[in-house]
């Protein structure tokens, strides 16, 4: 799958324990704000068909994640870190599977697209590094669109 995909899970990442993160981030935060659909989408490897069409909604520092049909699947707090090469983005989780945990992601901001890549599949997994979801890496990688 392209690196478009890769970014797309990126954004999906969770915040764990970083204070310097989302400190710097109020300009891209505020693009971030709306509804994004999941427009195409890798995992470990492999197409990861399952998640188009997913929508990821921001308001303010909250996110929510929901199903084609509009249901709720997680919802938590964002923290961006647009400082660092490539931008960081946490996801931490308050309800939804995985409540409680922090996807670790980093995220592209081009126009109506955002690219995230993250660890939600392997919360062992380091944060990626660049916009891509090998087999047996444990990323995500998702192409979102407006």
């Amino acid at each position: 799958m392209n690196r478009q995909t890769s970014a797309m899970f990126a954004v999906i990442l969770g915040v764990v324990s970083a204070p310097a993160l989302g400190q710097a981030s109020q300009g891209d935060l505020s693009k971030l704000q709306g509804t994004w659909m999941a427009a195409q989408a890798e995992r470990d490897g492999k197409p990861a068909d399952d998640v188009v069409g997913h929508r990821l909604i921001f308001e303010d520092r909250r996110f929510e994640i929901q199903s084609v049909n509009g249901q709720r699947l997680y919802a938590g707090t964002v923290r961006l870190d647009p400082g660092t090469k490539p931008a960081a983005i946490d996801f931490e989780l308050t309800e939804g599977s995985s409540k409680g945990k922090v996807w670790k992601g980093i995220y592209s901001l081009e126009g109506g697209t955002l690219t995230t890549c993250d660890n939600a599949p392997n919360l062992d997994a380091a944060r990626p590094r660049a916009f891509e979801a090998k087999s047996g890496s444990g990323y995500v990688l998702i192409r979102f669109r407006r």
